[in-house]
């Protein structure tokens, strides 16, 4: 069978989720600079930065009928059209302008000789949901503002995984899988050129893991699949030499994975400061504490400090109405000013330039691994881990290896039996059946049901608790098992 291409965003119905495996990883296996030598930023002059990120997301949802077990599986955001008098309903056209509008406003911004900035975190489901709806407009202005090199300085890409799973709680399998399936379909709708520009990952929930073992295959899947740099909430992360708080939220860190076998990994993290609240980024909040940052020493030279935030780029007032006027007027007030818009890669890259890399960053790790290190015996193994685990847990009914996340008062374990049973059976299932199998990654069938699969592990099945998303969330497991009971 023959590799699909990867101009192709659907291969028989459905998206381009797999099969150019090699492909992908020889894109992603360039080597920059990606930005700075077009980026028109004087990092040695100015005093300051700051990075905004937006995260756009909607899940795929069984909705598209009357019949739960039979319905059409559609964007949520689709569902919210054909229903809008159903509680915020009303809000999907506005939504749906969210998705476009930077599409607009960064040729905008550019035409007036300004330097804007964004980074942008769509999931793949909500990337997907929008082609099958029809809002190919949507599409093209993304892909406007993305490909075209007026506009490549400006926007910066961030990695997701495709379905928008929490990390921590997603089988380390199925978490690589979505990683992978996002670079597919990315590739298919902007092409291998863009994909080589997407250099940063952000975690679905900003949930990072914290469970040695987990943590470790989630930044060994981020490297495999050429990332360098990834997102974490400032609270989700403590110092390695004494597990307290980031004293240094605005510089880069080294995120250090080690495992229960004494293996480590690390990776570049840039620290999320504050909360998730959208006023964040809907009020241009990290404009104004960049304002007042001065430069500080690292390795040994000058550098500007960054502050860096990321928040839900459609949800709430504040980001509907307020958002985009106060965009607008900071980056035409901050662009070739002391403290200016940047985005993070072309910031590592200036950094790069100077001689700074990962190994002079600040060292950080998960939250509560510093006590879990000094009551375990280095590469003791899973079984001595998970004796210490115990033992912590009895001590501290606080302690725990569920990860870390902006949604810090919710677990994404705890009370979500209902849920986890049936994607933990779909998850086994796939394993056992297809990749212990060797079924081809360009076998129609891998794709069918590796597209469903990945549906299952969608966090909203979760974060709402009981009700409808349950329900939908139950419904994509059985028909994921089905797929793969009838055809392997």
């Amino acid at each position: 069978m023959n590799q699909p291409a990867l101009t192709r965003e659907y291969i028989n119905g459905l998206p381009n989720l797999c099969g150019s495996e090699d492909r992908i990883a020889e894109t992603m296996s360039r080597s920059g600079p990606f930005y700075l030598p077009e980026s028109g930023i004087d990092f040695d002059r100015i005093q300051s930065a700051f990075a905004i990120a937006l995260h756009m997301h909607q899940p795929l949802i069984p909705a598209g009928g009357d019949d739960l077990r039979t319905a059409r599986i559609i964007s949520n955001l689709e569902h919210m059209m054909n229903h809008p008098h159903v509680g915020d309903n009303h809000n999907a056209s506005v939504f749906r302008s969210c998705y476009e509008r930077m599409g607009r406003f960064i040729p905008q911004l550019v035409s007036e000789g300004k330097q804007p900035r964004v980074m942008f975190d769509y999931s793949g489901c909500l990337l997907d949901g929008l082609c099958r709806m029809g809002a190919t407009d949507v599409i093209d202005r993304l892909r406007k503002i993305t490909c075209e090199r007026a506009y490549r300085p400006c926007v910066e890409w961030l990695g997701s995984a495709w379905g928008h799973p929490v990390a921590p709680s997603t089988p380390v399998q199925d978490y690589r899988l979505h990683v992978r399936a996002w670079q597919h379909f990315f590739a298919a709708l902007f092409g291998l050129e863009a994909l080589a520009r997407v250099r940063g990952f952000s975690p679905a929930e900003m949930a990072l893991p914290n469970h040695p073992d987990v943590c470790y295959e989630f930044v060994r899947t981020l490297k495999d699949c050429g990332y360098r740099w990834i997102l974490v909430q400032e609270h989700t992360v403590e110092r390695i030499k004494d597990g307290g708080p980031v004293h240094m939220p605005h510089v880069p860190h080294r995120l250090v994975a080690k495992n229960s076998r004494g293996q480590t990994l690390s990776i570049t993290a840039i620290v999320k400061t504050q909360g998730s609240d959208t006023k964040l980024i809907g009020q241009m909040q990290p404009y104004y504490e960049a304002k007042g940052l001065g430069r500080r020493e690292l390795a040994g030279r000058s550098i500007p400090l960054l502050v860096t935030q990321i928040a839900d780029g459609e949800n709430g007032g504040v980001m509907m109405n307020e958002f985009p006027p106060k965009f607008l007027n900071v980056v035409a007030e901050a662009s070739n000013s002391a403290t200016v818009p940047a985005n993070v890669t072309e910031y590592l890259e200036y950094l790069d330039r100077l001689g700074i890399g990962e190994a002079d960053f600040p060292a950080i790790q998960p939250i509560m691994q510093k006590r879990l290190w000094d009551r375990f015996t280095d590469g003791a193994g899973p079984e001595k881990l998970d004796e210490a685990i115990a033992e912590l847990r009895k001590e501290d009914g606080r302690f725990h290896m569920e990860g870390g996340s902006w949604t810090a008062n919710i677990s994404w374990v705890r009370g979500y039996d209902h849920v986890l049973g049936p994607m933990q059976n779909a998850s086994a299932l796939f394993a056992e059946k297809v990749l212990a199998a060797g079924v081809p990654t360009t076998d129609a069938r891998y794709r069918n049901a590796l597209y469903h699969l990945l549906t299952t592990q969608t966090s909203c099945f979760r974060y709402w608790g009981e009700g409808a998303w349950t329900d939908y969330g139950r419904e994509l497991c059985r028909r994921t098992i089905e797929i793969l009971n009838a055809d392997f």
